[in-house]
């Protein structure tokens, strides 16, 4: 089959599983449905199984604007074929936080780009590609089990800078990296309590200066919210 001919089969499959049902529910959990058919991510994972590592097919899936036909572009695709300017054009085109976040798990994290990009993006002021940074960073941390401790001691330091966004879908994805990273391994575990309580002490004298400070309010829910966890039983007994 020609890459025009999966292409047409695969949208044809997705239009037919289309879901309005599943389109309110989406729409409700803050994802945007205007190109949407509402088809489940498990069966978006069942149809990615038939065409790995076919490059060309999610080029072309990509393409289409359809929410469900890019998740399933960063299913199919070949993380060695995948270039920066391809990271660069669908970071760009991010518009919805359930795509940015499975483009970065599912590809971004396993190109050999990934660790740069978390750095260049981190400092962009496009709400969606900075998330992408911090999402990849959430990622890795997880997903890339022989990276060194050290890999991760850079990020932490990008953390700390911008904590301070209050922008929604990037301080979530801050505090997301924060908590992966600080669960890595003990010395990490170590190194992210740092950090938060850094952030913390950080927002608590902006806040004593003015109370309604975004980046205060922004900087205490992302340290406050990642030291619950990092220092929750159940993660200290790991280390």
């Amino acid at each position: 089959m020609t890459t025009s001919e999966r292409l047409t089969a695969v949208m044809e499959e997705l239009a037919g599983m289309a879901s309005e049902q599943n389109r309110v529910g989406m729409a409700r959990y803050g994802i945007k449905t205007d190109a949407a058919y509402g088809v489940p991510i498990p069966e978006l994972r069942r149809i990615a199984k038939g065409y790995r590592r076919d490059h060309e097919l999610a080029l072309a899936l990509w393409e289409t604007g359809n929410h469900e036909a890019r998740i399933l572009a960063s299913m199919v695709d070949d993380p060695a074929q995948v270039t920066e300017k391809q990271m660069e054009s669908w970071a760009g085109g991010f518009d919805s936080w359930d795509v940015c976040d499975q483009v970065t798990s599912n590809l971004f994290d396993k190109t050999p780009f990934a660790y740069d990009k978390v750095s260049e993006w981190s400092g962009r002021e496009d709400e969606w590609v900075k998330r992408a940074a911090f999402a990849t960073a959430a990622a890795l941390a997880v997903q890339d089990k022989k990276a060194a401790d050290e890999r991760f001691a850079p990020i932490l330091a990008l953390i700390r800078r911008e904590a301070g966004d209050d922008r929604n879908f990037v301080k979530k994805a801050v505090n997301w990296a924060l908590r992966n990273i600080g669960k890595r391994s003990a010395a990490l575990h170590a190194a992210a309590i740092e950090t938060a309580e850094e952030i913390l002490a950080a927002a608590d004298a902006r806040a004593a200066a003015d109370r309604r400070d975004p980046a205060a309010r922004s900087g205490r829910w992302i340290a406050r919210d990642a030291l619950r966890e990092l220092r929750s039983e159940k993660v200290v007994r790991r280390f």
